[in-house]
């Protein structure tokens, strides 16, 4: 029997699957899940080594497809509205050109079907220095991840990950070791001759390198019923920093055509 990934299921209708990005859970979209809910079920997932979903040694943009597959049959969905951003953003890619005929619109945030170099690196060097028998509040958590990583931001992000496993013993959510080792992973690009032709949505930010100019061409390989919208007065974390205009056009795109 394989594992089902962890999930918040909001509101009924037809399915919304929302997957989160790298070191994030599904709580980072409650917000917008409990607006998205008024019209749709909409599933928050955390993904593998994420969240409250299972941990596992083997991470990889093939394993996390798969993983949403099983969700899918196992909730018996279908005709699905699938966002991913970031990270989710990749799997979501992948699924679709998989699974076309499970995938009846894709909202792609903030990424692109191409190979981005690791830079993660000051995070993973944050995080792994963390000694929770020393570090053994969040604030002394903080503390010993500042020095890595100054973005405060940023570090309020990842202590969301921070939780106490036991009376008195913090740790992270997040599978750290499986996170570090397999870090490389996380910026493959699509595999190449890949293609889903049904309506897909890019969102970008503005304030974002992720999606740039001459990123168009990549994505119409793949995705040749695409369209890039720029949020405004957004960054990478678009739908944190501006979640009016990020649904705005969500609920455009989605709507029945």
């Amino acid at each position: 029997m394989k594992p089902i990934l962890h999930s918040q299921i909001l509101g009924e209708g037809k399915p919304l699957l929302i997957l989160h990005g790298y070191f994030g859970m599904s709580d980072n979209w409650r917000t917008l899940g409990n607006q998205f809910a008024e019209d749709y079920e909409v599933h928050l997932i955390d993904q593998r080594n994420h969240g409250r979903s299972f941990h596992a040694n083997e991470f990889n943009y093939e394993v996390l497809a798969e993983d949403l597959y099983n969700y899918i049959q196992h909730h018996q969905l279908e005709n699905i509205f699938l966002i991913g951003h970031s990270m989710g953003g990749k799997t979501a890619m992948l699924f679709a050109v998989t699974y076309p005929e499970l995938v009846d619109k894709l909202i792609v945030v903030d990424i692109s079907p191409r190979a981005y170099e690791p830079h993660h690196n000051a995070i993973l060097a944050g995080l792994n220095s963390v000694d929770f028998s020393k570090q053994n509040t969040r604030r002394l958590v903080d503390d010993q991840i500042k020095k890595y990583i100054p973005e405060m931001g940023v570090r309020q992000f990842l202590l969301k990950n921070v939780y106490w496993a036991a009376k008195g013993v913090l740790d992270y959510r997040f599978n750290l070791k499986s996170l570090t080792d397999n870090n490389p992973e996380v910026g493959k690009a699509l595999p190449q001759n890949t293609k889903f032709t049904k309506p897909s949505l890019f969102l970008k930010g503005e304030k974002s390198g992720y999606i740039t100019e001459n990123e168009s061409l990549i994505i119409n390989a793949h995705f040749p019923n695409h369209k890039i919208i720029e949020i405004k007065k957004a960054g990478h974390w678009l739908h944190a920093e501006n979640p009016k205009d990020f649904y705005n056009e969500v609920c455009v795109f989605l709507k029945p055509n």
